[in-house]
C-alpha cells in the first residue's frame, strides 16, 4: 500500500513546534530508486529536493515529495512510529526505518540516497513483495503450541527468570530489515533468513511451549540455521535493538545439544 496524501505535512506546516522553537529549515536532495512495472523502463535513480527541518525525518520528506512534487511516488508507511515496521527501506545503504532516521543525522551535504530493501521482488518504488519474507515466517510455526489446557479462568504461569530468556526476541516488529541485510538471503532465495529465526527462537526457548522439537528440526536444515555466516548485519540493522545473530547462535547450540534451557 503505497502512501496516501490527506494533509499538509504536519512538520512543515505554519506555527510547527520546529517553526516556534526557531530552526530554521534547509535543502535536502534524495536520490530515490524508482520503478514503474507498467512503464518497461528498468529501475532508475531520480532526485528531488525538499526543504526539511533538523527534526524531520526521512518519513517526512518522502510525504513532501509525494504530496507536492511526485503523487506517483510509491512506498509504505502506517504508524510512522517505528512500532508496524512497514516504511523498512536502504537509507545511504543501510536499512533503516523512514519514520525513525532523522535528517539531521545524516550527511545533507551530500545526496541522501533511498532504495527498496534488497532480496524481496520489486513491486514499484520502494514497495517490495513481503510474501516469500511472511511464507518463511510462517514455516517456523510462530505461536505458542500446549498440549494442555490451563483451568478455566487460570493461566499459563511462568517465572521472571524463564520470561527473561526470550524476551529479546519478543521485540521483533518483522520489518525485515535483518533478513534483507544479509547476503546469504540476497543470494539464496530459499534461507530462512534471520526474522524467521528469530520468531522460532522466541518460543523454542519459552518455557511454557511444547513444540521446540519441531522448530529445531525445521531449522536443522540446509536452509536453516547453518546458512548463516555470522557477519552481524542482521544485528546491526535491527531498529528494534535485537540481538539477532546471538539469538541464531542460541538456536544452533540448542540443535547440537538438543535442548533449549
Amino acid at each position: 500500500m503505497s502512501a496516501t496524501a490527506t494533509a499538509e505535512s504536519p512538520s512543515t506546516s505554519p506555527g510547527t513546534p520546529a517553526e516556534e522553537a526557531g530552526l530554521k529549515p534547509f535543502n535536502v536532495t534524495l536520490l530515490l530508486r524508482r520503478y514503474d512495472p507498467e512503464s518497461g523502463r528498468e529501475a532508475y535513480w531520480e532526485d528531488f529536493d525538499v526543504d526539511m527541518y533538523p527534526t524531520d525525518r526521512i518519513l517526512d520528506a518522502l510525504h513532501k515529495i509525494k504530496w507536492d512534487q511526485d503523487g506517483t511516488l510509491s512506498f509504505r508507511r502506517s504508524c510512522a512510529h517505528g512500532i508496524c515496521g512497514s516504511d523498512a527501506m536502504r537509507i545511504n545503504g543501510r536499512n533503516r526505518l523512514a519514520c525513525k532516521t532523522l535528517i539531521k543525522d545524516l550527511d545533507i551535504t551530500k545526496p541522501i540516497y533511498v532504495e527498496a530493501i534488497k532480496g524481496l521482488p520489486l513491486e514499484k518504488d520502494l514497495i517490495v513483495d513481503m510474501e516469500p519474507f511472511f511464507a518463511a515466517y510462517r514455516a517456523v510455526n510462530p505461536f505458542l503450541v500446549a498440549g494442555s489446557t490451563p483451568e478455566p479462568g487460570k493461566e499459563r504461569l511462568q517465572t521472571i527468570e524463564d520470561r527473561e530468556r526470550f524476551d529479546d526476541t519478543t521485540k521483533c516488529i518483522l520489518c525485515a530489515a535483518c533478513t534483507t541485510s544479509c547476503p546469504v538471503f540476497w543470494t539464496d532465495g530459499q534461507y530462512f533468513g534471520p526474522a524467521a529465526i528469530v520468531n522460532a527462537h522466541r518460543f523454542i526457548f519459552d518455557s511454557r511451549d511444547e513444540g521446540a522439537d519441531v522448530r529445531l528440526d525445521i531449522l536443522n536444515d540446509k536452509e536453516g540455521v547453518w546458512r548463516c555466516r555470522t557477519t552481524f548485519n542482521c544485528t546491526v540493522a535491527c531498529p528494534r535493538g535485537i540481538q539477532v545473530t546471538k539469538a541464531i547462535a542460541e538456536v544452533k547450540a540448542a540443535i547440537r545439544s538438543g535442548k533449549t534451557s
